[in-house]
């Protein structure tokens, strides 16, 4: 009789190595529909290379819209993290509030179907060639290996 080998698995749940939050101006959370200072609502998701996870949705109500500049502050807020953000338009001082968060806009030419969009960004973050999706990436990649070496140090190690 040939004995069993047993192989430890330290966790069954793989953890993919590169996540990217990404939001989307939209009505429907169908289509990027809406100017980044009128918009109603935003889509949040969590993209790997294989798949897009809905991880939050923000509504806003029309009354906070009229003629209040200070709207811009509540939606930079909910994107606090993103990478990017999905907008048919956007103005200058909502770019610059984005920008100063490291959170990219990105204006779309047409009525986009997020769906296809988020397609797109699994797939750059694959191969590459899309310059903010690299820099999300390598910043990303960064501030992994910083924590390692942290948590190291926290421990004694010794090099």
């Amino acid at each position: 009789m040939t004995p069993r080998r047993l192989q430890l698995v330290w966790s069954i749940k793989k953890e993919p190595a590169a996540v990217l939050k990404v939001a989307f101006a939209t009505s429907d959370r169908v289509r990027v529909d809406q100017h980044f200072g009128a918009a109603e609502s935003f889509a949040l998701y969590e993209v790997t290379p294989d798949k897009a996870t809905l991880v939050g949705v923000a509504e806003f109500p029309e009354e906070a819209m009229d003629g209040n500049e200070g709207k811009l502050a509540a939606k930079v807020n909910f994107l606090e993290g993103c990478a990017a953000v999905y907008v048919m338009a956007i103005g200058a001082s909502a770019i610059k509030q984005l920008l100063a968060k490291g959170i990219q806009p990105i204006r779309t030419n047409e009525v986009d179907a997020v769906f296809d969009l988020l397609a797109d960004i699994g797939k750059a973050m694959t191969e590459g060639g899309v310059p903010w999706i690299d820099r999300a990436l390598a910043l990303q990649a960064k501030a992994a290996s910083t924590d390692r070496f942290n948590s190291m140090e926290e421990e004694g190690w010794q090099g």
